[in-house]
């Protein structure tokens, strides 16, 4: 795992024994991104911060610190050296089309957006490079819009253009100079940070949130015994791999005030339970073989502790997985699950061999795809491809699953490039648990069989591995449109080809699953990140940022997501809650 966890370990500002923890002037609940951001900011305008959450320090970055570090930005210096033409009223207008907000409490959201994507054009990059945060210089497409090429009117969902940075160094790139902040307020005696409290009830005074009533853990060794003492003083909790749950015992109860509280504690992807009690009807049943994209952290608690304070708890069926998702061989967490970034050349079936509709290709229309996929009742899809392609266009997103950028290695950035099929695609290959290789397209056909423990349309897979390279076939145009843009042309994308071109390596199956991800509804907050009721007025002391708040508003995103988009949003609330609690 990269890198080391070690350097996620801020100096604890009082020792084991102290008292009990001095009042704050906001007390943070969740040490993910969007908590160390609100931190950060409140500790630069001199406040003081208690930070707490659930999670062992080595957890410090939550979801953000596995992430692919990807970034929204519209107009960027990269888009501009690359020949995209973007602007702020084409990204606005891709936003609005694709998020499909129709509800009276979309209004939130909505705002939220229109705030979010004009940060997203002047104030973002210029501030994230005065926290040393640079961006890999080609741009992803992600979530390509109407799957035509760059400068083609753009009138489905997705981005007409690319706006996908990906940040060097990853999440842990984007994660630590936030961290560093944090070190640096506990040292100055005006931050203090408490893993292993879980929070399980807000404090009220009259009608006002001041402080937060947290359970100490104590973690559980294999055998049962303990491994470390729960104090409420600030220790280090120690933990093994970051990830991966852990018993605890709880041995104590502490208080913690503050002048407000903010919720920074992610959404529920990590909870079945939660899951299937939001999942909506119109997306079929979840599928019991559901992977998991995020950590058994990530568990909704925030959001309970949110409504029991009266807090509007809003879109709540909307959520974001992904469809193509592998299981990790190596899993840090239960079904933990990766999903591919892929180019546009791979054949998609579904589980009968029957291929996915256009304009359903790889890469484009995250929710189309998943909506038609749930619609017929199989758990898995697959990816019929060859090693050519895999080699340039499959990438798997995460922090540790690309070493090269997330350790910063030029020569590493350099060297996937040259390489047949980098290593760690190449190790889910190998581990065989959703990879099949063959020879001939029989072959392959039977093995698929095999694997997915159903029969397959073999006429309807032949009809479509031939359309596949017919010149006048829709996924061929896309591929030809894709390399117009010259990120797509040089990492991203093949020349056209014949999948069954023996030049092209062998022919590859790739089965796909369901992948949990991320909450797209939440509290419901201003633009100020003030907590508002079901009546719309705010709940005095409660602010929410990051995943618990929707990204902004109970629902920045509406159905859908451009990409690049969720880590923003953790920066972009973080920042607005710590000015609303600064401005009180």
């Amino acid at each position: 795992m990269s890198p080391a966890s070690s350097s996620f370990r801020p100096t604890s500002s009082r020792a084991p024994g102290a008292g009990a923890t001095p009042p704050a002037d906001a007390v943070v609940v969740g040490h993910g991104l969007a908590g160390l951001v609100c931190a950060s900011e409140l500790l630069a305008a001199g406040r003081t911060v208690t930070l707490v959450d659930a999670s062992p320090e080595t957890d410090l970055g939550g979801q953000a610190w596995w992430s692919f570090g990807g970034l929204f930005l519209v107009d960027s210096p990269q888009q501009r050296r690359l020949r995209v033409k973007d602007s702020l009223e084409l990204a606005w207008a891709d936003w609005e089309r694709t998020a499909g907000w129709d509800r009276t409490e979309d209004a939130l959201g909505r705002q939220w957006a229109r705030a979010y994507v004009e940060w997203a054009h002047r104030g973002k990059r210029e501030w994230l490079a005065t926290k040393g945060i640079r961006s890999f210089p080609v741009v992803g497409w992600a979530e390509r819009g109407d799957n035509r090429g760059p400068g083609v009117e753009n009138t489905g969902p997705g981005n007409s253009v690319p706006r996908f940075h990906i940040t060097w160094g990853t999440g842990p790139g984007l994660v630590q100079p936030f961290v560093d902040d944090l070190r640096r307020g506990i040292e100055a005696g005006r931050a203090t940070y408490l893993p292993g409290h879980r929070v399980v009830e807000l404090l009220r005074e009259g009608d006002r949130m001041v402080g937060v009533r947290a359970e100490v853990l104590e973690l559980l060794g294999d055998d049962g015994g303990a491994t470390a003492p729960g104090t409420g003083t600030g220790a280090t909790l120690p933990t093994g791999e970051r990830g991966r749950a852990r018993a605890t015992r709880v041995t104590g109860e502490t208080e913690l005030r503050g002048g407000a509280v903010v919720l920074a504690t992610g959404g529920i992807g990590g909870n079945d339970a939660m899951m299937r009690g939001a999942w909506p009807q119109r997306l079929g049943a979840l599928p019991e073989d559901l992977l998991h994209g995020v950590p058994a952290y990530v568990d909704g608690s925030g959001l309970e502790l949110g409504a029991q304070a009266g807090a509007a708890w809003v879109n709540t069926d909307r959520m974001w997985a992904y469809t193509e998702g592998l299981g990790n061989p190596d899993p840090v967490w239960h079904r933990h699950g990766i999903r591919i970034l892929p180019g546009p050349s791979s054949l998609w079936l579904d589980a009968d061999g029957h291929r996915l509709p256009a304009p359903l290709f790889p890469g484009t229309d995250t929710l189309g795809t998943l909506e038609h996929l749930q619609a017929t009742g199989a758990e898995h899809s697959w990816f019929v491809t060859n090693r050519r392609i895999v080699g340039k266009e499959f990438a798997l997103s995460g922090s540790e699953q690309n070493p090269d950028l997330t350790g910063r290695s030029v020569r590493g950035v350099l060297g996937r490039v040259r390489t047949d099929v980098p290593a760690p695609v190449q190790a889910f290959v190998d581990a065989g648990d959703d990879v099949i290789e063959a020879d001939d397209l029989e072959t392959l056909l039977a093995r698929m069989e095999a694997m997915g423990g159903r029969p397959l349309d073999r006429a309807a897979v032949r009809e479509a591995v031939a359309a596949h390279g017919r010149e006048d076939d829709p996924q061929r145009r896309l591929l030809r449109d894709a390399r117009t843009y010259l990120g797509d042309k040089l990492v991203r994308s093949v020349a056209p080809h014949d999948l069954q071109d023996p030049a092209a390596g062998p022919l590859m199956a790739v089965r796909l699953r369901i992948l949990s991800r991320k909450t797209l509804g939440g509290l419901a907050t201003r633009l100020d990140g003030a907590v508002l009721d079901a009546a719309g007025e705010p709940v005095p002391g409660l602010f929410a940022a990051g995943e618990v708040s929707g990204f902004g508003g109970g629902g920045v995103h509406g159905y859908r997501s451009l990409e690049g988009t969720f880590l923003g949003g953790c920066l972009f609330t973080g920042r607005r809650a710590a000015a609303g609690v600064i401005a009180g």
